[in-house]
């Protein structure tokens, strides 16, 4: 296949959610429509950086895709009389592609009910990521399997599976007394693939680009659609503040830099004013959730020029905010290094001693206990824990700062 040209490639992203949407509306069959549609698009891939982009892509897309639907349908008798009766439900002119310059075209609400779809509470987290970044992020198998180290045919099972759960499962968004609930389900299935481009749990690399760009291309696909919504808001704001300082995390080598000793001329300055202008809009929508919460701490950590400007009391009372509206050991954890910096580092061991037992066999807890031990003066005990966190870590970039950290101490 012919790669796309970065242009189309956005184009074709922007337009999948919104075309298989039409396609599910008109004809049902999820399974059977996504398939057609990223049949569609690897026809696009293939053609338009020939050939040009047609004047009406998106009416493109659908006449292709519900092309290829049809075909599949028309080969079995019993899909054949369904579409039938599907037709017969829909008004004529429904779905057919619009003309070049007709608005009459999918809703980009359909975005967000493909992301309802994929993120059904039935399913595992693993597979609603997988299905949101094919039908709505519109990734190849392929490619979602080499963005988690899995072989294709295992994330094409994973898929064909979850597919496979929710068919029948009616095309529309949720109910206003389900609606929230089912929202922060999406927001999470969102921050998880964000999180595996940023820091990747496991493998050689410790950023997967590919993953975080395409969660924050999501999350603002959401929040056009929900701009009131301080939740997403928030998202978005926490997302780009953390990834505006990918570019400062490694080394020369591929090595990591922890945050206290990162080039900050390296941070993206146009990604850290328009998430600290997200935060302050975030924070303005109603009361302060995780999100927000969470953004409104790494816009602290963002703003400071330098390591020991950090603002840790604010970053502190932001912390015990959080942990107490959602008690999450990875929140308490990052409360107990604010605490540490703030009232010195016994003062933050106390604090990990009271999540032995919810992070136990966490490589995170060991590297920060090495972290404040280091701090403390306790050079063997700093130096057990790094090994400990080096051993316990799926990510071969984390391990080895990790046994540099333990090395260092080593007489």
């Amino acid at each position: 296949m012919t790669s796309p040209t970065a242009d189309v490639e956005d184009l074709l992203r922007l337009h999948a959610p919104q075309v298989l949407g039409a396609l599910v509306r008109r004809y049902g069959h999820f399974d059977e429509a996504e398939d057609a549609v990223q049949e569609a698009l690897l026809a696009a891939a293939r053609e338009w950086p020939d050939r040009g982009t047609p004047d009406n892509p998106r009416g493109w897309l659908i006449k292709v895709a519900s092309r290829r639907l049809t075909d599949q349908l028309r080969s079995d008798e019993a899909r054949r009389r369904r579409e039938e009766n599907a037709a017969r439900m829909t008004p004529r002119d429904a779905f057919t592609a619009p003309a070049p310059g007709e608005s009459r075209a999918p809703s980009d609400d359909d975005t967000l009910t493909l992301l309802f779809l994929c993120c059904e509470p039935s399913l595992t987290p693993a597979a609603q990521i997988a299905l949101t970044l094919r039908a709505v992020g519109g990734l190849t198998t392929a490619e979602i399997a080499r963005a988690h180290l899995v072989p294709e045919a295992t994330m094409a099972q994973r898929i064909s599976r979850a597919k496979q759960k929710i068919r029948g499962t009616p095309f529309r968004q949720p109910g206003p007394a389900d609606r929230d609930r089912r929202l922060a389900v999406v927001l999470q299935v969102l921050y998880l693939i964000f999180n595996e481009g940023y820091t990747a749990t496991s493998g050689a690399a410790l950023h997967r680009a590919d993953l975080a760009r395409e969660a924050i291309r999501l999350t603002r696909a959401v929040r056009r659609l929900l701009p009131q919504e301080g939740a997403v808001t928030g998202l978005l704001a926490l997302m780009l503040l953390t990834d505006a300082r990918s570019a400062a995390r490694t080394g020369p080598h591929g090595e990591l830099v922890p945050l206290d000793e990162q080039d900050r001329t390296r941070w993206d300055a146009g990604a850290i004013r328009e998430g600290t202008a997200l935060v302050e809009e975030a924070l303005g929508q109603g009361p302060a959730g995780v999100y927000q919460l969470q953004a409104a701490i790494a816009a602290l950590h963002d703003e400071a020029e330098r390591a020991e400007d950090t603002d840790w009391p604010q970053i502190l009372a932001l912390y015990d905010i959080l942990v107490r509206r959602a008690p999450e050991p990875m929140a308490e954890l990052g409360r107990a290094v604010a605490v540490a910096m703030v009232r010195g580092p016994r003062a933050g061991l106390d604090e990990l001693a009271a999540l032995e037992d919810r992070l136990a066999g966490h490589h995170r807890l060991e590297a920060v206990r090495g972290h404040l031990l280091e701090r403390a003066g306790d050079v063997e005990g700093a130096r057990t824990a790094y090994g400990l966190a080096a051993q316990r870590t799926l990510s071969r970039t984390e391990s080895r700062y990790l046994q540099m950290r333990a090395a260092r101490l080593t007489p």
